[in-house]
């Protein structure tokens, strides 16, 4: 019966064509099984690893060729014998959870992947990968819209999992990074629908504010917006006392603030992306379906549930029609797309900043907290709060080479 040797090659140096085709042949040759294949090439540098097995009384002539070839293309080569205990070590732990760490920031620093790493390493995780999702960063070039993300692939089970994300969320904070925390499942990679809010989040206002302005009310309607955003009273309670003092405005005023809404930034690119890659948008919204029906067409977006300001004569009368958009109703129409488009709760996005986001939320398989008072990020499992609406992206797994 023939023996059967489980071998580690380890290949560094220079990259060039036709490396990884040489070493394969070889091992073809002598009928060897790749058991496991990785990759990666930093700075023109590549890093190949190959685990096979063989035939004990092949693998010193595989190995000799390896060699060989490996003087000839000027590049470094490392051998490791696997014992089967130690395979099959390895192997079992391919059962275990998985999980994707997103990192982004104008810059990946050392401070920041040390502590990572670090908090992982104490959780007992095992990073399996890191991946650079943003394109290259010039040297010497000033850029304040500069993007750098890093993705790391990791495996175990969490001994806390709510403190790790706990340490992240305050990481974020004190090193001015997002850091998002996600289970690697069949779900994360099979998203379909993204449920977002409209005011603070696909635009840079709150549209309530803008109309009070208009009426002469702001600062009065400012308040009850910033006590509703921040969790302190009934947001329906707030939307009626709200909408009541806008009584009288011209609805040409609503025209001129639609035309002229400041759109987030990076909302443009995320949505023309997710547009591009077939996911269905939705805007869920406590505002007034008058701007999100603008933005939906704007934007060639699926649906628009928000809140419908009766009009009379041409002004309005400080009254608003059918059932107020608030979080329950928020949650129950994601719930609802959800449904007519066939898919799973895991499969749905949902992005918001205020606490009436909170329920939908924590109802989708991805609720991110964008830009959110303290009370949503504190309860969200992700935040988004150092960059614009395109970092949603980045969680999601895309890379810039594939967003140009």
């Amino acid at each position: 019966m023939e023996t059967k040797e489980i071998i580690l090659v380890s290949i560094s140096g220079p990259d060039r064509p036709g490396l990884t085709s040489k070493m394969t042949s070889i091992l073809a040759h002598y009928g060897a099984t790749i058991l496991d294949i990785g990759q990666a090439d930093i700075h023109n540098t590549l890093s190949l690893g190959i685990l096979f097995s063989s035939d004990q009384q092949v693998s010193g002539f595989i190995l000799k060729e390896m060699l060989f070839s490996a003087s000839t293309l000027g590049i470094n080569v490392r051998f490791d014998t696997i014992s089967e205990k130690e395979y099959s070590d390895w192997v079992s732990m391919q059962g275990k959870n998985r999980y994707i760490i997103t990192m982004l920031g104008r810059d990946i620093s050392a401070d920041l992947l040390a502590n990572v790493s670090g908090a992982l390493s104490d959780q007992g995780l095992n990073i399996d990968s890191i991946t650079r999702l943003s394109g290259r960063i010039p040297l010497h070039e000033e850029n304040s819209n500069a993007k750098a993300s890093v993705e790391m692939s990791v495996r175990g089970t969490p001994k806390d999992k709510a403190a790790l994300q706990s340490h992240f969320l305050h990481l974020s904070s004190d090193l001015g990074y997002d850091i998002s925390f996600q289970e690697d499942n069949v779900f994360r990679r099979n998203r379909r629908l993204v449920c977002f809010d409209m005011d603070s989040t696909l635009i840079k206002t709150e549209v309530i504010d803008e109309l009070a302005m208009r009426a002469g009310v702001g600062d009065e309607v400012k308040a009850i917006t910033e006590s509703a955003m921040r969790g302190e009273i009934d947001f329906c309670e707030s939307f009626k006392r709200r909408v009541s003092l806008l009584k009288g405005l011209d609805e040409s005023v609503m025209i001129d603030i639609a035309e002229n809404l400041p759109i987030m930034d990076g909302a443009e690119r995320a949505l023309r992306m997710l547009k591009k890659f077939g996911f269905k948008i939705a805007i869920l919204s406590g505002g007034f379906t008058y701007f999100g029906n603008y933005l939906k067409k704007k934007f060639d977006l699926d649906y628009v549930y928000a809140n419908e300001l009766e009009i009379v004569d041409g002004k309005l009368t400080g009254r608003h029609l059918g059932d107020i958009v608030d979080g329950k109703r928020k949650a129950d129409l994601l719930r609802l797309i959800a449904q007519v488009e066939g898919l799973d709760l895991q499969q749905v996005i949902a992005v918001g900043d205020g606490a009436n986001d909170l329920p939908m939320i924590s109802l989708a398989g991805l609720g991110v907290a964008f830009h959110a008072k303290p009370k949503v990020k504190e309860t969200a499992k992700q935040s988004l709060s150092n960059f614009g609406l395109d970092g949603l992206l980045y969680l999601l797994g895309f890379k810039d080479s594939y967003m140009e």
